[in-house]
């Protein structure tokens, strides 16, 4: 079972060294919007897509200390993985319908002029206000329980607590963005759990 090992460590290096640029990303993103939006679509992404390669390529070379102890290969997990990541991937497809990957980017935070989108309800957004958060945290939750090691387990908490704040400050920006609409899709559709009818 070498193959399956070396496919543990692959993925767990992965994540430890995309993780946390993506995620800084935002938190560089969201509460700089106005100086952003001065400094223009290009040069922005420039300048964060500088910070994203150079940010990996210091955490590749910290990768084994990242990714830490191999817990080994856990079949259980691997079987609680499964699900978590297929239902990732059944959210993700429902959520491109609505929101694709131009949108990701921040295209409509950084340029609301020319790339704004209406507020989106329809669909999945129906049920659950962020489903790519959702889906985010359920694949990142599965594959870490592939991996198996014990540094990946804490790098994905602490992304899950820090996805949190990003969803913060993304409501605070949509609220501006949207006014009362916001507000009053807010009361209706739950942020992460839908409720069964």
């Amino acid at each position: 079972m070498d193959w399956l090992r070396l496919v543990r460590y692959v993925m767990a290096a992965l994540l430890a060294i995309t993780l946390p640029p993506s995620i800084v990303y935002w938190f560089l993103v969201h509460p700089f919007i106005a100086f952003w939006r001065r400094v223009g679509m290009k040069t922005t992404f420039w300048l964060l897509g500088i910070f994203m390669a150079g940010s990996m390529a210091a955490l590749y070379l910290i990768r084994d200390a990242l990714v830490g102890r191999d817990l080994g290969t856990s079949w259980p997990a691997i079987l609680l993985a499964i699900p978590l990541i297929v239902t990732a991937g059944v959210i993700s497809r429902k959520r491109r319908r609505y929101l694709p990957f131009r949108i990701l980017s921040g295209l409509p935070e950084l340029s609301p002029e020319r790339h704004g989108t209406g507020l989106l309800t329809e669909g999945i957004y129906g049920r659950i206000r962020h489903p790519r958060y959702v889906e985010f945290t359920l694949a990142l939750i599965g594959w870490s329980l592939f991996a198996n090691y014990l540094g990946l387990y804490v790098i994905t908490a602490l992304s899950i607590a820090a996805l949190y704040l990003v969803v913060l400050m993304e409501e605070r920006e949509l609220r501006e963005r949207y006014g009362q609409a916001y507000a009053d899709y807010s009361a209706r559709v739950p942020r992460f759990v839908p409720r069964w009818r």
